[in-house]
C-alpha cells in the first residue's frame, strides 16, 4: 500500500532535521520524519570505551557501523581508497534519531557576529572562496535563543568581553570549574586573558522535565543514561510527535529525490528495514542529511532539467567542504589534576577568535573532555614508548597528571575540496557513495600554528613541564564531525546552492537545514548553529506556507 501523501517530507532527525520538523508539525502541517539508523538509548552500549574505540570517531558507537556505508576518499595523488565508517577520514556523523546530539561533547556555542561577515573583515585569501553570510548575526539571534530555551543550554558570559550580544540569558547556571580549569583559569588571568565557562546543552539544573548532569567521566562520545544532554531526539523531535503531525521513520535510506517535469520536488524514494523500495510523496522536501550526505543525495537525484543533480545547474553542489581544523596541545603536570568528575571540558578563552593580526579569524581554545584510558594510550610527547614497560609506567603516572587544550580553527573554504558521487562504488542498496576529494587552504596552517602558540604559552604559565602540540597538515579533505559548507546558502545562485532560507535556488520546494548551509563554519562547535538554523527555515516555510507547493524566493 502506498504511503500517504503529507505536507513536508525531512531527510534527516539530527540537529537540523529534528528541529524543522517541531517548527512545521506545531505549525499544523503534516510531517514525515526519515532516519536511516534506529533509536537508541544509553543501555544500547553502557559507556563501553573499547567498543567505541574501535570506531576512531566519536559517536560511530551509534551507526553506521558496517560496510554497506562505505565511502571513497581521493588521495592528493589522485588515487583513492574506499573506507568504512570505523577508519580514518570517512567523516562520520552518527546514523541514529538525533545523530551526533545523542552522544557529542554537547558544547553549545552561538557563532560571534564577525563570524557572518570574514570576507568584509578580512577580504578573502588567495584560492579560497570566502564569503559573507547572506544573514546577520542579527537575524539569528532570535533563533539562537530559541534553540538554547527550547533545547537547553547552560552557561553565562560572566568573563568573556568577547560574548556575542544576546536578548536574553541561557535558561540554566553555568557548570563548575574543576581543578583543572582552575589552574588555567589563574594561568590564563597572569597573561591577560579572558577565562569563562563553556556553554553546554547538557542540564546544569532539572530541565525540560529531564534531570540535571550526573557528571559521567564518558559523557563525551556516549549516550546519556538519565537524559540529562540535551539533543534532538529527547526534545523537539518527541514534542514534534506530540502534536500528531510527525511520523518518524526509522531504517529508511534515501537515495533518491523525486523530480516532476516543471523542475519540483514532489518526495523522495528510500529503503525500507527490509530493504523495499518505497516512495514518500509530499508537497515539499527538507534535506538535513549533515554536508557530506546532503550533497550526496542530491547529486543522486537527476532528472532532465537537473542533469547533474538536483539544484546542481551551476556546478556548487557538493563544493566547500569544511571542518575544523584543529589544533592544541598536552602538557604534562607535577601534580594530580585530574578529577572524575565529567566531561571535563568546562572554561573556555575566545581572546583569539578574531583580531589576530595578518590572519582571517582564529578559534576559541578550551580544555578537553576526559580522555578515557584507551583513548588515552594515544597521547604520549614525541619519541615516547608506545608499548612495554614505559608505555605502561607513563599510562600509570600521567593519565591524571595531563592537560589538553585545543580549538577548532574557523577554515578557509576552498572550491575543490568537495563531495561527489562516485562513477563506480555503490553502496548495499545500489546507492552511488560519497567520494570526497581536495584538501585545506593553506592560511588554516598559518592560523593553527598562531593559535598553539597561545595554547603553549597558556600551559607553560600553568606549570606543565613538558608540552607537545601538533598542527594539522594540508593533505587530504577536510571535514570530520563538524562538516560544513557543502550547499552553501546566498544571493547569488551562480555562488551558492541555497538562498538565504535553505531554499535551493532552482527548486523553490526544496530546503536543506543542517551544516551545508554554513558558508563558513565558526571557530566554535557548530551544532547551536545548526540548531539555530532549523528554526531559521522552519519558520520561513511555515510563514510562506500557502497550503500546496508555492513558496516566495
Amino acid at each position: 500500500m502506498a504511503n500517504k501523501h503529507v505536507n513536508a517530507v525531512i531527510v534527516g532527525a539530527g540537529a537540523g532535521g529534528g528541529v524543522v520538523a517541531k517548527v512545521l508539525a506545531e505549525a499544523g502541517l503534516s510531517v514525515v520524519l526519515l532516519e536511516r539508523g534506529k533509536w537508541h538509548s544509553f543501555d544500547d552500549h553502557t559507556d563501553d570505551e573499547l567498543f567505541n574505540q574501535r570506531t576512531t570517531v566519536l559517536g560511530n558507537a551509534y551507526g553506521p557501523d558496517d560496510a554497506r556505508y562505505c565511502r571513497v576518499v581521493e588521495n592528493p595523488d589522485g588515487s583513492t581508497r574506499t573506507v568504512l565508517p570505523s577508519e580514518g577520514g570517512y567523516n562520520n556523523n552518527a546514523a541514529c534519531v538525533g545523530s551526533g546530539t545523542l552522544s557529542y561533547g554537547a558544547m553549545g556555542w552561538r557563532f560571534m557576529p564577525q563570524d557572518f561577515q570574514l570576507k568584509t573583515l578580512y577580504g578573502r585569501p588567495e584560492g579560497s572562496t570566502l564569503d559573507d553570510w547572506p544573514i546577520t548575526y542579527d537575524e539569528l539571534d532570535h533563533c539562537y535563543e530559541r534553540a538554547e530555551w527550547e533545547i537547553g543550554v547552560a552557561g553565562d558570559d560572566e568573563g568573556n568581553p568577547f560574548a556575542p550580544p544576546r536578548k536574553k540569558p541561557r535558561p540554566m547556571p553555568a557548570f563548575p570549574y574543576n581543578k583543572e580549569a582552575n589552574i588555567l583559569i589563574a594561568a590564563g588571568k597572569r597573561l591577560g586573558w579572558h577565562p569563562f565557562a563553556v556553554p553546554m546543552l547538557r542540564n546544569s539544573i532539572p530541565y525540560g522535565g529531564r534531570p540535571k548532569c550526573i557528571h559521567m567521566r564518558s559523557c563525551c562520545g556516549f549516550a546519556c543514561p538519565i537524559n540529562a544532554k540535551c539533543g534532538t531526539q529527547n526534545t523537539v523531535i518527541p514534542a514534534a510527535m506530540a502534536t500528531g503531525n510527525c511520523e518518524v521513520r526509522t531504517d529508511a535510506v534515501v537515495s533518491e529525490i523525486m523530480l516532476d517535469g516543471r523542475g519540483k520536488a514532489r518526495g523522495v524514494k528510500y529503503f525500507d528495514i527490509d530493504d523495499r523500495l518505497q516512495e514518500q510523496t509530499a508537497d515539499l522536501v527538507v534535506v538535513s542529511a549533515s554536508a557530506t550526505e546532503t550533497p550526496r543525495l542530491l547529486l543522486n537525484s537527476k532528472s532532465k532539467l537537473f542533469p547533474n543533480g538536483a539544484g546542481n545547474n551551476n556546478d556548487w553542489v557538493g563544493r566547500n567542504l569544511q571542518g575544523h581544523c584543529y589544533c592544541g596541545a598536552n602538557g604534562l603536570m607535577d601534580e594530580d589534576i585530574y578529577e572524575e568528575a565529567g566531561p571535563g571540558a568546562c572554561v573556555a578563552f575566545s581572546d583569539f577568535s578574531h583580531g589576530n593580526k595578518g590572519l582571517c579569524g582564529g578559534a576559541m581554545v578550551a580544555n578537553e573532555f576526559i580522555s578515557l584510558p584507551y583513548a588515552f594510550t594515544n597521547t604520549r610527547p614525541p619519541g615516547s614508548a608506545r608499548w612495554g614497560l614505559a608505555h605502561k609506567e607513563h599510562q600509570r603516572k600521567y593519565y591524571k597528571r595531563t592537560i589538553r587544550v585545543m580549538g577548532p580553527v574557523q577554515e578557509m573554504p576552498v572550491f575543490d575540496s568537495r563531495v561527489r558521487v562516485d562513477p563506480a562504488v555503490k553502496d548495499h542498496w545500489g546507492i552511488p557513495v560519497t567520494r570526497l576529494s581536495g584538501r585545506r587552504h593553506p592560511h588554516d596552517v598559518e592560523i593553527a600554528k598562531f593559535v598553539v602558540g597561545k595554547v603553549e604559552a597558556l600551559l607553560r604559565e600553568a606549570g606543565a613541564k613538558s608540552i607537545w602540540s601538533w598542527v594539522p597538515g594540508l593533505g587530504g579533505p577536510s571535514g570530520g564531525q563538524h562538516q560544513a559548507g557543502t550547499c552553501r546558502m546566498g544571493n547569488d545562485p551562480q555562488t551558492s546552492v541555497a538562498n538565504r532560507y535553505g531554499q535551493v535556488h532552482e527548486i523553490d520546494n526544496l530546503f536543506i537545514a543542517d551544516g551545508s548551509l554554513n558558508v563558513t563554519n565558526g571557530g566554535f562547535n557548530p551544532a547551536l548553529t545548526i540548531m539555530a538554523l532549523g528554526y531559521w527555515v522552519g519558520e520561513y516555510i511555515v510563514k510562506e506556507w500557502k497550503g500546496g507547493t508555492r513558496f516566495r524566493a
